[in-house]
């Protein structure tokens, strides 16, 4: 009989049909679900109503750090799947004033993304857009949210918490804030080099979540540094990341969404896109939809920290990570 792989190695990914009967996997995945339902209840609580997510589409999220598409033959025409729905959110707002779903995402990350113990090739992520929110009222949104799942988790899950070891802290809100700007420099004095203008690399973030007393909002990005859905102010993007504690990296990415047809137009053709693959978004927005706000959260990521896991592989049902062939 072949050994039951463990959980810190990558063959615990890759013979996942022998390593899912591993005790971890069975507490994990109960905290998982527990953290999936509080989630939702908490969201409902607020006026939101949850959709199924689309899998594929003629255009998706192209703002993944690297990461590339999976793109499939639709009947002779090229698909892609989602990658993020970021656009589907705002065409449903035209409907619903507040909706969140659990969307599964594939983006084809690099094979170096393996030694992050952080990403995985397919996930799933808590999508969610509020009309006509602003940034300090999502982040709000945000913090409540995760206090009141965490305080919930940390209560049903006691068992399951206790046999992992994991003595989990209920935040206090509001979570500590730094601009981007703030940020690079408290790395550069740490030795990182962190380009100006440019997404702040996973290993300075990790720096970041460590050394954070508890959650951290960083904000303020400089303009042209991310998605051309994200806002702009005066200055800055209208937009937030916030990190975990414990050096366990980011938690939640999002930001107000630029909604106006001539502004997205000039931010796609300043980010070198083609505008022909947006058609059916940007005829989208020649009607007209609300000003929004909202922001994502990977749940595999999110049951790493509730459990205090080594790897986020660890925290899926069946992971699928880079350059790794699994069922």
């Amino acid at each position: 009989m072949s050994k039951i792989p463990s959980p810190e190695s990558i063959e615990f990914v890759e013979k996942r049909h022998l390593s899912f009967r591993h005790p971890l996997t069975k507490l994990a995945l109960k905290v998982q679900s527990e953290a999936c339902f509080y989630l939702g209840k908490f969201l409902r609580s607020e006026g939101f109503v949850e959709l199924r997510p689309p899998i594929i589409s003629p255009c998706t999220d192209p703002g993944i750090r690297g990461a590339k598409h999976a793109v499939i033959d639709f009947y002779g025409k090229k698909y892609k799947v989602t990658a993020s729905m970021i656009m589907h959110k705002q065409l449903a707002i035209t409907a619903f004033d507040k909706i969140f779903a659990f969307s599964p995402n594939v983006r084809l990350e690099p094979l170096e993304t393996v030694k992050t113990l952080r990403h995985l090739v397919e996930f799933t992520q808590l999508d969610l857009e509020a009309a006509h929110y602003k940034k300090d009222q999502i982040m709000r949104l945000a913090e409540r949210m995760l206090r009141y799942t965490i305080a919930r988790v940390k209560k049903s899950c006691k068992e399951q918490l206790e046999e992992l070891g994991r003595k989990l802290k209920v935040p206090k809100i509001p979570f500590k804030e730094i601009s981007y700007a703030k940020a690079v420099d408290m790395l550069a004095s740490e030795g990182f080099e962190v380009p100006f203008g440019k997404e702040i690399s996973w290993d300075a973030e990790k720096f970041l979540s460590e050394k954070a007393k508890g959650f951290l909002w960083i904000t303020d990005y400089p303009i042209g540094s991310r998605g051309f859905y994200d806002k702009r102010g005066e200055k800055f993007l209208i937009d937030f990341d916030l990190l975990y504690p414990e050096g366990f990296g980011e938690a939640i990415s999002g930001s107000e969404r630029e909604y106006e047809l001539e502004k997205v137009k000039r931010n796609m053709r300043e980010a070198g896109l083609d505008l022909s693959e947006y058609s059916w978004y940007l005829e989208l927005l020649e009607h007209g939809i609300p000003s929004s706000a909202g922001f994502g959260l990977g749940i595999e990521r999110f049951t790493r920290y509730l459990c205090g896991l080594k790897a986020v592989w660890q925290a899926a049902a069946f992971p699928k990570v880079a350059g790794v062939y699994s069922p």
